[in-house]
């Protein structure tokens, strides 16, 4: 259908990846037509090819007059212009889907997650772009793909991480190698059950060859049950009796195909938390299986220093240490966080509610937290599940947040700002959210 440029494409929602699509579909000489709920244009979206035609303020029915709709990440299918598409037959697709329609990289490599994916990704593209120059990074991760595609030739390695809602609309999409971090419960306000959320990870190997790769998490119960269906070459990380995977004991990484040992690397890890051995494993064997050599991926290793807002140590003041993990969007990512220090943690939780129980990290904040410090819409929620788990300090906003911590953190403390909530509410979103509790940080020294 896309090679008829005759056709009509509407776009619905223009953040970021909506208006990268819209104007490269204008650049390929397709008709395109915009649709945003908001009710103006942002300075972002100044950025829109003068060729494409836009609507603020809802989603009318001009939208309808489009041979395929191309959804932005993260709006509900339940949206009622989806509806009327659906009964009339409309092809849905998501920007990941339409984008790699124009590009045709030598291979591309993505990667999922509830957790560790920003992670995993960042340190794929930092080996494998020592190896291969003509390497690029797209996807969930800053990049949208449709910026990325006009840069792309036979040459480049295409490096992608992938949230559930860029993979629920892209049932068509096939990556040379993907990789799978693990599956907790998380974003079940949009995806509604856990099915729906697990069959919308999935996506990212269902389609693989045998001549593609599936690295998974061995760990991982729901990775376990369904990476049966896929037709790849299975590797696992974590488990050191594999056949054919990746696994870390005693500080060496131990790489294994066909129950051999076929290499061994020793790198410097500078990054803390159990979580990202998990992280550096995978992130190993996407490199390894691209053909990176080992002394470049043990190098890099020992040179990475982590990504910005995950669990990013910020300062010591007056003995206290602070760190930002405000990319701590879900529960779970917050149980990581708090798994990754000792004790004596000056906790800040809130933001946006996200549908998924807070109970999880009940024992762990019973046993390491000194006081929570919450912020945001989801305070009240929080105080009722967490209650009696750690003394309780309501600060509405950030700001206050750190203040009051001030008054009370004494030497030796970890103040941990990991939310486990989305950031909208307060925020435009994590990135922001994390630059403000640096910004008032900076500010108490």
């Amino acid at each position: 259908m896309l090679k008829n440029k005759n056709i009509k494409i509407s776009v619905l929602g223009l953040g970021k990846s909506g208006i990268a699509c819209a104007n490269l579909a204008a650049s390929k000489g397709f008709s395109v037509f915009a649709s945003d709920n908001g009710k103006k244009r942002t300075h972002l979206q100044m950025k829109l090819n003068k060729k494409v035609s836009v609507e603020f303020g809802g989603h009318t029915t001009k939208v309808l007059d489009g041979d395929i709709i191309i959804k932005s990440p993260g709006l509900p299918r339940e949206l009622d212009i989806l509806k009327q598409a659906a009964k009339r037959a409309i092809p849905v697709f998501s920007e990941l889907d339409f984008a790699l329609n124009f590009a045709k990289p030598k291979k591309v490599i993505a990667v999922t997650g509830t957790n560790g994916k920003t992670t995993t990704t960042t340190l794929i593209y930092e080996i494998i772009k020592k190896a291969y120059k003509n390497t690029f990074v797209a996807g969930n991760i800053g990049f949208a793909i449709s910026d990325v595609v006009k840069k792309l030739n036979s040459k480049s390695i295409l490096v992608l991480e992938l949230s559930s809602y860029q993979l629920e609309d892209s049932p068509q999409f096939r990556p040379d190698i993907s990789v799978s971090m693990n599956i907790t419960p998380d974003h079940l306000k949009h995806h509604h059950t856990m099915a729906n959320y697990v069959k919308a990870k999935a996506n990212i190997f269902v389609n693989q060859k045998n001549k593609d790769y599936a690295i998974y998490n061995y760990n991982d119960k729901y990775l376990k049950k369904n990476i049966a269906k896929t037709n790849a070459k299975i590797f696992e990380f974590n488990n050191d009796k594999t056949r054919n995977g990746i696994f870390y004991k005693d500080g060496t990484i131990y790489i294994k195909k066909t129950g051999k040992t076929v290499a061994e690397l020793s790198p410097k890890i500078n990054i803390v938390g159990k979580h990202n051995i998990d992280n550096i494993l995978a992130a190993t064997a996407a490199a390894y299986l691209s053909g990176v050599k080992t002394k470049t991926i043990e190098k890099v290793i020992s040179a990475f220093k982590g990504v910005e807002h995950r669990i990013e140590y910020v300062k010591e003041v007056k003995g206290v240490k602070y760190y930002n993990d405000s990319k701590a969007t879900n529960v779970d990512s917050t149980k990581v966080a708090l798994e990754s220090f000792d004790k004596n943690i000056q906790l800040i939780l809130g933001g946006q509610d996200k549908g998924s129980p807070y109970k999880p990290i009940f024992n762990l904040i019973k046993k390491k937290v000194k006081n929570i410090f919450l912020i945001g819409e989801a305070a009240n929620i929080i105080k009722k599940e967490l209650k009696n788990s750690a003394p309780m300090i309501e600060c509405k906003t950030l700001s206050n947040a750190v203040k009051k911590i001030c008054s009370v953190a004494e030497q030796g403390d970890i103040v941990l700002f990991s939310p486990a909530c989305a950031s909208f509410d307060q925020f435009n979103d994590f990135e922001h959210r994390g630059r403000e509790f640096k910004k008032q940080v900076e500010i108490i020294s």
